[in-house]
């Protein structure tokens, strides 16, 4: 997505749960203990991926993109699929979404990113250049006073 940016990733973190799981020092109580609407929101907004789940191995994972935001008012906290995304970015100017990985079998789940979207990213590539390119003209300007 054009307009995706602070990225978040929580890749680091889902390893060292999944070692501590390993290690005996959580159950698998602690980590498989995904709420029903959460199950739901990945029954019937998520999206399934190619990777295995990490505690059972037999069901493939599914993404659930969840939306916050000042501009949202009531639609914030919900589930979206990752194709309404876009038409979103393009008509609020900004907006958090939190990427959950939920397995339909043992329940597992862990938040795997957030980032934000919004019209205020194409705004943002705008003044970068505007402001690099007012950079470069300070810079041209303090050679030629220094050549005087």
């Amino acid at each position: 997505m054009r307009t995706q940016r602070q990225v978040v990733d929580y890749s680091l973190q889902k390893r060292a749960v999944l070692r501590e799981l390993l290690a005996g020092r959580i159950g698998t109580y602690d980590v498989c203990d995904a709420s029903p609407y959460l199950k739901n929101a990945a029954r019937f907004h998520g999206e399934p991926t190619e990777h295995r789940c990490p505690i059972c191995r037999s069901e493939n994972l599914t993404h659930v993109h969840y939306i916050y935001g000042d501009e949202l008012k009531q639609s914030a906290g919900q589930a979206r699929t990752r194709a309404e995304l876009p038409v979103l970015a393009m008509t609020l100017r900004e907006f958090q979404v939190f990427v959950v990985e939920v397995c339909p079998g043992c329940d597992w789940n862990h938040l795997v990113e957030q980032f934000l979207l919004g019209r205020d990213g194409l705004a943002g590539e705008a003044t970068d250049a505007t402001a690099s390119a007012a950079a470069d003209g300070s810079t041209a300007r303090r050679r030629r006073e220094a050549q005087r």
